[in-house]
């Protein structure tokens, strides 16, 4: 449905839209609060990030999707939530902090691959997306990365939003940005290898 249309029908209380909102977008508010807040209050943020959008939608300009509109009020209540809890959070130091995990050897001195990735065992696309166990593999992997880069591989490659949409809601560099997603992928592919390894 167009997004006007629903914007509107939201405005007049419809509880279906509202329904449907929370289905598209409740995901997405999960991994950006517990980006910015841990998992411990992340729920309780993302309530309040609702309470913050009902009653805002109504100054709604449309300067930019409304997923990023409601995003961008989660991460403005997570940071609040932060600092009203004396906590600090910088997504620089964390990436800083990090070790990627690929193996050096694996590049030549020119950056190409000296030991290029395995071939995937499994005949097809379709085979390897239907594979249970190699789902879970991802689902694993994707789960024991740091809150930070589970947020911006979810928003990137599962949300398809662009990364400038991503640090606007994050408010953090573009460079910066893309290195966690670099890291992110890497050691999901890592943890496919390794799968496959098996």
């Amino acid at each position: 449905m167009p997004e006007q249309i629903l914007i509107k029908r939201l405005l007049n209380g419809d509880e279906n839209a509202y329904r449907d909102v929370v289905t598209d977008y409740h995901s997405s508010m999960l991994y950006v609060a517990r980006a910015i807040v841990g998992t411990a209050i992340a729920d309780e943020v993302v309530q309040e990030a609702w309470v913050s959008v009902i009653k805002a939608l109504p100054k709604f300009e449309g300067r930019s999707s409304l997923k990023t509109w409601i995003l961008r009020i989660v991460s403005n209540n997570a940071k609040s939530r932060l600092r009203k809890e004396s906590r600090h959070f910088s997504a620089g130091d964390a990436a800083d902090l990090e070790i990627i995990g690929m193996p050096q050897e694996r590049f030549s001195d020119n950056g190409h691959w000296a030991v290029p990735p395995s071939r995937w065992n499994i005949e097809s696309p379709d085979e390897l997306l239907t594979s249970d166990e190699l789902q879970s593999c991802i689902r694993q992997a994707i789960d024991k990365l740091p809150a930070i880069q589970q947020t911006i591989l979810s928003l990137r490659d599962m949300d398809d939003m662009s990364m400038e949409e991503i640090c606007k809601i994050l408010e953090i560099s573009e460079s910066n940005s893309r290195v966690l997603l670099h890291r992110a992928r890497t050691k999901v592919f890592l943890a496919i290898e390794k799968f496959q390894g098996n």
